[in-house]
This record gives structure tokens, sequence and C-alpha cells, in this order.
């Protein structure tokens, strides 16, 4: 079984990137993003990817089923800019096996 998955990841200037992820190696989708560069270096995870600055915000367009939303995340969002029904910040999603095919667009900058 292959420890890697495909992704999908469209960056802020609209290029739909098609990316593999390792979900042996406790990466989330913000190091993902940060490890292909998909996006300026200071402009995502600069909190260190603890949920406290909402700069990996990302929409998630996929159906995935994703970890439910912590406290932290909740009341980063709540804070946040160009919010939507569908965001969630990268740093919080895991890559695990059963997120093959997701889906995610990066939120714009602050």
């Amino acid at each position: 079984m292959s420890a890697d998955i495909n992704i999908k990841i469209t960056d802020r200037d609209g290029v739909t990137h098609e990316v593999v992820a390792p979900t042996d190696m406790a990466m989330n989708l913000m190091e993902v993003v940060r490890s292909y560069e998909l996006a300026p270096e200071g402009t995502i995870g600069i909190c260190g990817g603890m949920a406290m600055c909402a700069s990996c915000q990302c929409y998630v367009h996929s159906d995935h089923e994703l970890p439910e939303m912590s406290v932290d995340e909740d009341m980063m969002l709540a804070e946040a800019f160009h919010v939507e029904d569908n965001s969630r910040l990268g740093c919080q999603i895991q890559m695990t096996p059963e997120l093959d095919g997701l889906e995610v667009e990066l939120a714009p900058e602050g």
C-alpha cells in the first residue's frame, strides 16, 4: 500500500497543482503547501502550524470527511478574513490515506 496520496491545491493565483503528499511523515496540508512552495515564503504557516494565525486558511472543495474542527481552529477562523463555509486551517488537516483526491484552494492572503 502506498503511503502517498494525490491532492489538488489551487494557489492564490488560481493555478491548480496536482501534488503527491506522504501520509507516513505526520505532515499537514500547510506543510505540504510549503514543501511545494505554492505560496510565497512568509505568507503561509506564519505561526508554525499552531492554529494561531490563519495564514494557512484554505477552502475545501472536495467532500472528504475531515477531522472535527478544534476550538482553537474555530476561534481563529472566527477572526480571519475571507472565511467561507468550507474554510479550514491547513495546519489542522493531517495527511492521511483517506484524504487521497482532496481538493483545496488557498484563501487570499490577509
